[in-house]
């Protein structure tokens, strides 16, 4: 079999399971909250990091830099094992993780196959370390702390807005042409009332059904899903590109052989992203929305703002941050609120304890994988 198709595969595989770990990433809150089920949360996340993949190409291409020639020194001649190696050691780390319903980082796990790969290969002197302690190391461990912190501090401030909305009922009436309130008995107040027709109605929350209002709901539930969306989306345009990369890594400058090979790339991965989000990301949902701490509405939108603000800017400016840690350490953030007794600390170590694994079990890995491919083909 053509190398560059095994690589091609072996991309593929790897993008369906980083989809089986790293859905649960921005879905969890809607599960946790209570928002909807399992299967609608998993559906509803698979269809917006389709999006954030593809979006990607656009958004992202400092990342692929990054991880297809950032981090070898340049001259190096890298073998054509080189990529495969990277490519199995990560893959095999993260569906292991999955089946067991670990929350590990696809990030962590490229980045230990490239070291481990990269020093059987051609030595530690190979390698770009002040790119990889700067542009890698440093974000992952700086993205927890950060992620932990702002859940913090916003989601006070999320809970006061919170606090002043519930009850409350705007409605933009068609049929009357009018903007109504209702309040939490159902009394209602016309707002403004217009000659011309309006736009469809729109009504925040179920008071407009007491009062006899009929139109799509907008409450914090709603906007909830908006955020679940927007974090599904930045995980997308997050680890797309750091797949990606394999193809080109080795490579002395990041650039396609043709468009159509780049698009193809993108799509492909686009593609098994979602289907391992949909087939396979349903067991560490479970540990994510049940076993760390038990979110309401608004804890669940906090978690999810601050990892999709946080990654979509780390992923603009080609800084790889692991998804999975600013996630999770956004939900220990909103538990850590409620109390020490709120989050399940046992969850969490063995959390803290597969993220500090990762790199050195992706590392170990790619470099038998490496020297296994070098005797074997």
């Amino acid at each position: 079999m053509d190398l560059s198709f095994l690589t091609f595969l072996l991309v593929l595989v790897l993008a369906f399971a980083n989809g089986t770990n790293d859905v649960s990433k921005a879905i969890a809150t809607l599960v946790g909250s209570g928002v909807t089920n399992y299967r609608t949360a998993i559906l509803w996340g698979t269809a917006w990091t389709v999006l954030g993949a593809a979006a990607a190409a656009f958004v992202a291409t400092a990342m692929m830099a990054t991880f297809s020639s950032g981090l070898v020194q340049p001259g190096t001649i890298a073998s054509p094992f080189l990529a495969l190696a990277v490519l199995i050691g990560a893959m095999v780390w993260v569906l292991f993780a999955s089946r067991t319903g670990l929350p590990v980082s696809t990030t962590h796990a490229l980045t230990g196959a490239i070291v481990g790969a990269g020093f059987v290969s051609f030595g530690i002197d190979g390698l770009v370390w002040p790119a990889i302690v700067g542009k890698i190391v440093l974000p992952l461990l700086l993205s927890p702390v950060l992620a932990l912190t702002l859940s913090v501090l916003i989601h006070p401030a999320l809970r006061s807005l919170a606090g002043h909305w519930e009850g409350t009922c705007l409605c933009l009436m068609p049929n009357a042409r009018a903007l109504v309130t209702v309040d939490a008995r159902g009394a209602t107040r016309t707002l403004f009332q217009a000659t011309g027709f309006g736009q469809p109605v729109t009504a925040v929350p179920s008071q407009c059904d007491r009062a006899g209002l009929r139109g799509l709901t907008i409450g914090l539930d709603s906007i909830h899903w908006i955020s679940s969306g927007l974090a599904s989306f930045a995980r997308g345009t997050n680890d797309t590109p750091k797949i990606v990369a394999m193809l080109l890594l080795g490579n002395t400058v990041a650039s396609w052989p043709s468009a159509r090979l780049q698009i193809a790339a993108l799509v492909g991965v686009a593609l098994a992203m979602g289907a391992g989000s949909y087939f396979g990301g349903l067991r560490v949902t479970e540990v994510l929305a049940e076993k760390v701490t038990r979110m309401d509405h608004v804890e669940g939108l906090s978690a999810n703002l601050t990892t999709s603000s946080l990654v979509l800017v780390s992923a603009t400016l080609g800084l790889p941050v692991s998804t999975t840690h600013v996630s999770s350490s956004a939900i220990i953030g909103i538990g850590l609120l409620k109390g020490l007794r709120a989050v399940r600390w046992a969850t969490v170590r063995d959390m803290v304890l597969a993220w500090i694994v990762t790199l050195p079990a992706s590392a170990i890995l790619a470099s038998l994988a490496y020297l296994l491919l070098t005797r074997l083909l």
